[in-house]
């Protein structure tokens, strides 16, 4: 589903390379685990893949479902099927939840020449799939991520994921932040999304995330690029000793 090939990317205020050769294949129905070291790319990975501005390509191709993403505005990729959920998600005052998430669900139907919801559809939706999350009707109506605790934030990110029923979602360590609680209900939520025509790219520090989100797949990324892929078992090693060894292996 997702394919990246040679993935070099720059900042573009600084003559600084950040990834210097990213090889990935993300298949349909796998949840593939990203590890790594601050400051090995992980995140620039994510950012790039959605659009966000910054960042230059300066050589490789990144596609989606055989489609170059790279070449698509930011809106165009999620219309494709493509989403992120932020590790700081922001605030937007003056605009309701409810309200932004109606406008984006419809904004990508119509981008797919699919009919909209109608308010009615929408509102039985949305409740159903707020409740499994645990998101009352009064965060529903306060402005987008305005005064929510870092956990409703992120309970607030794979709402939309929820909604929105993208083919492609990356989550950039969503678990930052959460107390185990919150961390068991945003896993819950992802993994009722679960789908053999949906995949994960999960970014993550822990295996704590993992013991609930379990991945197929496991990968290492130090200085720009992934060094070691493994199964689930890789993410263990790195609870237990750390990136060190891996990384004087790899070397």
């Amino acid at each position: 589903m997702l394919k990246i090939e040679n993935l070099h990317v720059k900042l573009e205020e600084e003559d600084k390379v950040i990834l210097k050769g990213v090889d990935l294949t993300v298949e349909a129905g796998k949840v593939h685990a990203i590890m790594g070291p601050n400051g090995s790319g992980k995140s620039t990975l994510s950012y790039v893949l959605a659009g966000r501005d910054g960042y230059e390509v300066t050589e490789g191709s990144a596609q989606l479902d055989g489609v170059e993403l790279l070449d698509m505005d930011p809106e165009e990729r999620a219309a494709a099927g493509l989403f992120l959920a932020f590790q700081y998600p922001v605030e937007i005052p003056g605009v309701g939840n409810m309200t932004f998430l109606r406008t984006a669900v419809n904004a990508q139907r119509k981008a797919r020449g699919e009919e909209e919801m109608s308010a009615g559809e929408f509102l039985k939706v949305i409740r159903e799939k707020a409740k499994a999350l645990k998101i009352d009707a009064d965060m529903m109506k306060r402005p987008v991520n305005v005064g929510f605790s870092g956990g409703e934030k992120k309970r607030n990110e794979i709402l939309q994921m929820a909604m929105l029923e993208p083919r492609m979602c990356i989550l950039d360590e969503t678990d930052s932040g959460l107390d185990v609680d919150a961390m068991k209900l945003v896993s819950e939520g992802v993994n009722a999304l679960r789908d053999a025509g949906r995949a994960f790219l999960v970014i993550t520090h822990y295996q704590r995330l993992l013991d609930h989100i379990k991945p197929d797949v496991v990968h290492i990324m130090a200085d720009g690029r992934i060094v070691k892929t493994g199964g689930p078992e890789l993410a263990l090693e790195v609870e237990r000793n750390g990136y060190a060894g891996i990384l004087s292996e790899v070397a």
